[in-house]
């Protein structure tokens, strides 16, 4: 795509802030169906988490093949192919006659946001420039959390007067209008990294490792569990490997290390999701099974944290190309670690206000951390790592929420068993929602470190 004029430039802006609002959309539309979707099949909380996880696990493994297929193939074609399969993967997802269809259909889902979200920011990144990217980043993590806002709230209504199906139903054909506007308003294809080789061993080791990580989290302490968790991890080591021998990686490894600011805002995005991501599946649970509350309340409620997202992100953005990303983002992760740290103290008997409370601490951490961080990883980078950029730091973002989630699998496995979440498991299921608040504040506090240790970006 070839750097254009002031009104290609907001067209292109349209169409992928527009792509950037439905992907978290349907995301937390979902978390907030999830008890409906479990009573319709028989579903224990273990399995509900993988209707989440699933889709992240395949979002996870796609963004950096993809993110380099884009660099090599070019930006706009997988940004297109990414829209169409997000259509028909939501049309299966809506016609699921098992849990297992439904799951294979989030799977299709989270392949799909890769390819669309993902290389939305490096085509964004190509067209910019440095003076303009806080900005626009901004506005872009602001169409990000605005699909997070109403996601609840919609996705609650949906639920509780046309079913949990009717969220698919809805979503197929806007990724059909954002796939036809895509293809009008993205006049020119761009690809600084045309005829290199794609490496498709590394991307297939890449993808069988996180696979077996999380799969690993999900089963243990079982030895299935124990044995998949080791493979993975071998994985890593295999795959670092690799890719230092490779002519043309799918993950160039030199980017970590060889470059302190690239490395260290990845790996505090890493830790940011990975501590603050499991909050509204958690609490969409909470409120409709211990505190009774319906989907559209529950939703109302939900809408605390994301709101506060949307309003404050599009202004972290444009801060931080004044000011260190660095600075801005480290005190974005304070706020969330106090956000985190109150809800450790959830009873059956808090009340709604401080809930609400907690959120609003939580949406405005979020809002200072993810724009500048963002920020800082695509600005650490030349033209032709665009693509890898983006996939990179959006694998961050969906590992570390897959890892929260696994976290979350994790400690109901032990502390539960695959049971469903009835009045008789209760007490067991609010015990686990406490131990992840308090290993995720202590996770996050840990983070705070290592985004003040990245160095100046200028």
């Amino acid at each position: 795509m070839k750097p254009g004029g002031t009104i290609e430039k907001r067209s292109v802006l349209l169409v992928i802030t527009i792509a950037s609002f439905f992907n978290p959309f349907l995301g937390s539309s979902i978390n907030i169906a999830l008890p409906s979707i479990g009573r319709e099949f028989g579903m224990t909380a273990i399995s509900l988490g993988w209707v989440t996880t699933a889709f992240l696990l395949a979002s996870a493994m796609s963004q950096v093949p993809f993110g380099r297929l884009a660099d090599i193939k070019g930006r706009k074609k997988v940004f297109l192919s990414g829209a169409l399969l997000h259509a028909l993967s939501s049309i299966i997802a809506a016609i699921s006659i098992s849990p297992a269809m439904l799951i294979s259909s989030r799977v299709l889902q989270g392949i799909a946001s890769a390819m669309a979200f993902g290389t939305g920011v490096a085509i964004l990144m190509s067209l910019f420039s440095p003076e303009e990217r806080g900005k626009v980043l901004g506005i872009n993590v602001t169409a990000v959390y605005a699909g997070l806002s109403t996601g609840p709230f919609l996705g609650g209504l949906l639920t509780q007067y046309l079913g949990w199906r009717s969220i698919f139903f809805i979503t197929s054909p806007l990724w059909l209008i954002i796939l036809a506007m895509g293809y009008w308003k993205l006049k020119s294809e761009r690809a600084d990294a045309e005829g290199e080789k794609f490496d498709f061993t590394g991307s297939v080791i890449y993808g069988l490792t996180l696979s077996a990580i999380i799969y690993g989290l999900s089963e243990l302490p079982s030895y299935w569990g124990t044995s998949s968790l080791l493979a993975g991890f071998l994985g890593i080591w295999t795959f670092v490997k690799y890719e230092m021998k490779t002519v043309s990686p799918v993950f160039d490894i030199h980017l970590f290390k060889n470059n302190r600011v690239f490395a260290l805002s990845n790996l505090a995005a890493l830790i940011h999701y990975s501590s603050g991501s499991a909050v509204v599946f958690l609490l969409s649970l909470y409120l409709q099974y211990i505190k009774g509350l319906s989907p559209e309340k529950a939703g109302l409620i939900l809408l605390s944290q994301p709101v506060l997202q949307a309003a404050f992100s599009s202004y972290a953005g444009r801060l931080s190309d004044r000011i260190e990303p660095r600075i801005v983002a480290s005190i974005g992760m304070g706020v969330t670690v106090a956000g985190l740290f109150l809800l450790i103290f959830l009873t059956p008997e808090t009340r709604v206000e401080f809930i609400i409370g907690s959120l609003v601490l939580l949406g405005f951490g979020f809002a200072l951390f993810s724009s500048p961080n963002t920020n800082a990883v695509m600005s650490s980078v030349e033209k032709k790592f665009y693509g890898v950029a983006s996939g990179t730091v959006g694998t961050m973002r969906t590992t570390g929420m897959m890892f929260s989630m696994g976290m979350v699998m994790l400690i109901f496995s032990v502390m539960m068993g695959p049971v469903q979440i009835t009045p008789e498991y209760y007490p067991s299921f609010l015990k686990c929602v406490k131990i992840t608040f308090l290993i995720s504040a202590f996770l996050c506090s840990a983070g705070v470190f290592a985004s003040l240790a990245r160095g100046k970006l200028r």
